[in-house]
């Protein structure tokens, strides 16, 4: 992801609300600090009718830190 932002592209990565703190702990060992978007955790048990509105949700707030990136 570092390498596309150097490029201009830009990146982030979507986790569920259970791995806050190991997101920061690896971007800190990384040396860099993408933009997250956290989603409800547990996920793999889910329905397709709950994943999707799941994906509606966080859709919003990956398209705002997408093109938030000048």
């Amino acid at each position: 992801m570092v390498n596309l932002e150097s490029m201009g592209v830009p990146g982030l990565y979507v986790a569920t609300v259970e791995f806050v703190d190991a997101a920061a702990e690896q971007a800190e060992a990384l040396g860099c600090s993408p933009p997250a978007v956290f989603v409800p955790h547990p996920i793999q048990d889910r329905s397709d009718a709950e994943m999707r509105a799941i994906a509606d949700a966080a859709a919003i707030e990956i398209i705002r830190e997408l093109v938030a990136k000048p």
